[in-house]
């Protein structure tokens, strides 16, 4: 027992009807995360509007979030197993809280660009403990899997879901609702969190932080996202752009070598070394390259070129939220673990994924909802919710308590950064395209509207591109099913024996 040590007190994984009512809550939180990063895109508009910030000012509304989310996300998951994730459950919410209402408040862009930081910071102690309470409550259970699938659909979805609240409460409200509303996803929160999450499990004895580990990881990640974030609007050969990819890429190496060296490091070797687990990260990061296409540029074709307004736009996506529900809760259940495996899940789901990037490809100046946007919208929800279920499952499988933190932070990092890559990466995409059809097309009546739909085209393929290559991982590098069931039956056994 001496691997487990490190728990002050092990508690034992609720039963029963708990656990459902925990996954309630820590699925609300999750939503309350997961959407923030598009329920603000709607209200943007207004919000430049009311504000009086420009156009490049803009960006960095989005960008202040996912900054500080993504670089910090690895030391909050390190002090949530230091102090306990219910503890950085309850300090999460209530940090979200207070900087979405600052955020709604907000009387400048100064302001607002402050409050949206904060709810990335507060957002990246969250999200890591909700996904090791998930991880820790159902870790004795046969449930596990239909919890994991409910959980990601709640991840895979929640994108889409911000774009339908986002779209309402601007149009019916007011912009800055889209910021007040996650005030009252953390009131429940709290409250279900007070009164049902098990006591902390925290580090006994002298506890430790990886300083040197902590400033390059932070660093790193932080002027990766950046890099990427300014090549948006500055373009690649930017020499701003340049140097902070160049110093991140550095950072992260580094990163890497410092956690070889030093006695407690932030994030352990043997948490990405796992074959299931490093799978899992590096299969969430290639896809969340690939899945931004859809609520980006699918938005902004339904809005540009169909004339869709923003609630429409969100209601527009409903199908696609209903297929990652579905498919993440058919691949939950143990039927289709025990028979398939993450290696054909997971694959299987990238590439229904990928198919449904193609179907976009066929998107016209005047196209129908019903052929031209439905069929995509439907199995690209399919896949996406296989690759969230499963792989978001099998990220945290076969980690001890006191380390599920940390690894929960690394999946919702390779989700994080992927998500900026992809925006990045495809925008520039888009912006090529575009600027090659006007070129060559220079005589067309219809030339804006037709380039606009090739920079379209352009981005769904290699959003599809990405999606294959995800599950090209998957099925190269997961292994057998035989050998996860027996992993997930360990899984079990250690947590019995906590």
């Amino acid at each position: 027992m001496s691997d487990r040590s490190p728990l002050a007190a092990s508690t034992s994984a609720p039963a029963g009807r708990q656990q459902w009512l925990i996954l309630g809550v820590i699925s609300i939180a999750q939503l309350m995360v997961v959407l923030d990063s598009t329920i603000v895109n709607i209200a943007l508009p207004a919000a430049q509007t009311d504000l009086a910030f420009d156009d490049a000012q803009r960006q960095w509304v989005v960008t202040a979030y996912s900054l500080a989310f993504g670089s910090l996300l690895l030391i909050g998951g390190r002090l949530n197993d230091m102090f306990g994730s219910k503890l950085g459950f309850l300090v999460g919410l209530v940090g979200f809280a207070a900087a979405s209402a600052l955020g709604g408040w907000a009387p400048s862009y100064e302001v607002l660009i402050v409050a949206r930081a904060a709810q990335g910071a507060f957002g990246a102690l969250l999200a890591p403990a909700a996904l090791a309470m998930l991880t820790v409550t159902f870790a004795a259970s046969s449930d596990r899997g239909k919890a994991f699938g409910i959980f990601g659909a709640v991840a895979g979805s929640g994108a889409a879901v911000g774009l339908l609240l986002g779209g309402t409460l601007t149009e019916y409200l007011s912009w800055r609702w889209c910021l007040y509303v996650n005030v009252f996803f953390a009131v429940l929160a709290v409250i279900g969190g007070l009164r049902l999450l098990p006591a902390n499990e925290r580090e006994s004895g002298k506890m430790s932080f990886d300083w040197p580990g902590s400033v390059l990881a932070v660093a790193g990640i932080f002027f990766v996202v950046f890099g990427f974030a300014r090549s948006e609007t500055e373009g690649w050969s930017d020499p701003v752009t340049l140097a902070g990819l160049i110093a991140g890429i550095g950072l992260v190496i580094g990163f890497v070598v410092a956690e070889r060296l030093v006695r407690h490091p932030l994030l352990p070797m043997n948490i990405l070394l796992d074959r299931v687990r490093g799978t899992s990260y590096l299969v969430m990061l290639i896809a969340a390259i690939g899945m931004f296409a859809v609520f980006l540029f699918v938005t902004f074709y339904v809005q540009q070129v169909l004339g869709y307004t923003p609630i429409t736009s969100g209601f527009a996506f409903l199908p696609m939220v209903v297929a990652i529900g579905v498919s993440a809760q058919f691949n939950g259940t143990p039927a289709f673990q025990n028979n398939l495996g993450p290696k054909i899940q997971v694959g299987v789901g990238a590439l229904l994924a990928a198919a449904g990037m193609l179907l976009f490809t066929g998107f016209g100046a005047d196209s129908s909802y019903l052929t031209a946007l439905l069929p995509g919208l439907v199995l690209s929800g399919l896949g996406l919710g296989c690759i969230f279920a499963v792989a978001m499952g099998s990220s945290t499988m076969g980690v001890e308590a006191h380390q599920a933190g940390v690894a929960s932070a690394t999946v919702n990092t390779a989700q994080q950064v992927g998500g900026s890559i992809g925006v990045a990466l495809l925008s520039s995409v888009s912006a090529s395209a575009a600027t090659d059809y006007a070129a060559s097309h220079a005589t067309a009546a219809d030339v804006m509207i037709q380039a606009q739909l090739a920079a379209y085209d352009a981005v769904f393929i290699w959003s599809a591109v990405f999606f294959a290559a995800a599950a090209l991982v998957a099925f190269v590098l997961y292994p057998s099913r035989r050998v996860t069931a027996q992993m997930a039956a360990q899984n079990e056994n250690v947590a019995v024996h906590m």
